[in-house]
């Protein structure tokens, strides 16, 4: 059974046994960092192939099964043979959208950064209805969340950025780069006149020990500030929370998660990085459009999907022109539907042309 390229069993396999055979040599964890690295690229070759092995032996008994009631002429196993095929297919399904995320950092957790745009208070409602949305999306998989980062203001919120950890969480957010437009009649205006708001979605991937982001102090410039907060006892008193700007690229990053300052400086150290990675990134491969969505306009012209309230319910993707009436689920959190529609398109694009076009 081949594959074909990176993906050929048998290249797999003796990648596997040259990883093993370092990590029981002698002194191998003298260098710890360098053994980390060794460990996490065993994990990543083991989890491209032994999925696919225990989905091919699943084949093989359901294959077993159902020559096994072909000669007894039994239906009594039909019901059997079918719940075996229908778990069959629901693991190819998720194997094959797992193989449509094959970047080196689509494994990893993501920041996902949510900022209000033209709209007023409209559009930081609209943004604290995102943010809810993607947070019970993540709830539904079992993701961690920690909220590094909040602005709130009257009405909402004008920025966010939630730290969100598992497995594929930034393989899965990262299609939903863009501007996110809301069409509803407006709940702050007393005309009930419908209202259009705008608001921006970014994810970040959460780099490991594996991947280096060199970042030098004399490109940043460090502000610290009062976290906002509760009042009364629990008020913050110390300037805990941290913004870093990273002077070459203009990128800002905070954090006031934590009372610690300390902490809060690790926190945003990560995120700096994490933004820097895919900054350098798409500028070496040239491809800036990504970055770009988050410094476009939050306005017309620029979303790539739209969800309408009123007059009629629609919640409709402009790249892969995915819709559903079913606005309300969509807002609970089901959004692995737009995901998995887009990672196929890309895939199926990436095939025909070399490249990612969308």
């Amino acid at each position: 059974m081949k594959f074909g390229g990176v993906f050929d069993p048998d290249i797999i396999r003796e990648k596997i046994t040259e990883k093993e055979d370092f990590t029981s040599s002698e002194g191998f964890w003298d260098d710890q960092k360098k053994a980390e690295k060794t460990m996490a690229e065993l994990r990543s070759l083991r989890n491209c192939i032994d999925p696919w092995e225990n989905l091919l032996n699943e084949v093989k008994d359901l294959q077993a099964l159902f020559e096994l009631a072909e000669e007894a002429a039994e239906n009594s196993m039909i019901p059997e043979i079918k719940k075996t095929l229908e778990n069959v297919t629901a693991t190819l399904d998720k194997l094959n959208l797992r193989n449509m995320m094959s970047d080196e950092v689509d494994r990893n957790g993501a920041y996902l950064t949510i900022h209000a745009g033209a709209g007023g208070t409209e559009a930081c409602d609209w943004a604290q209805m995102l943010s809810r949305m993607y947070l019970r999306w993540a709830e539904q998989h079992g993701f961690t969340i920690k909220t590094v980062d909040m602005l709130e203001v009257d009405g909402g919120i004008k920025s966010v950025t939630h730290e969100i950890t598992g497995d594929y969480v930034f393989g899965y957010l990262k299609g939903e780069a863009g501007v996110h437009r809301l069409v509803r009649i407006s709940p702050f205006d007393s005309a009930a006149r419908r209202h259009t708001s705008f608001t921006s979605v970014y994810a970040f991937p959460i780099l490991d020990d594996t991947i280096e982001v060199d970042v030098r102090p004399e490109d940043l410039r460090v502000d610290t500030y009062r976290a906002s907060g509760a009042g009364g006892q629990h008020v913050n008193k110390t300037d805990s929370a941290v913004r870093f700007t990273h002077l070459p690229t203009g990128i800002v990053v905070a954090c006031q998660s934590q009372r610690s300052q300390i902490m809060n400086r690790q926190t945003a150290m990560n995120i700096l990085k994490a933004r820097l990675y895919e900054y350098y990134r798409e500028e070496k491969d040239q491809e800036n459009m990504k970055f770009a969505t988050e410094k476009k306009d939050i306005a017309w012209g620029n979303q790539i999907r739209s969800y309408v309230f009123q007059p009629y319910t629609m919640v409709k993707d402009l790249r892969t022109k995915y819709e559903t009436g079913n606005i309300q689920a969509v807002m609970d959190g089901d959004l692995d539907p737009f995901m998995e529609t887009y990672l196929n398109l890309k895939s199926k694009r990436m095939s025909l042309d070399g490249e990612e076009d969308i």
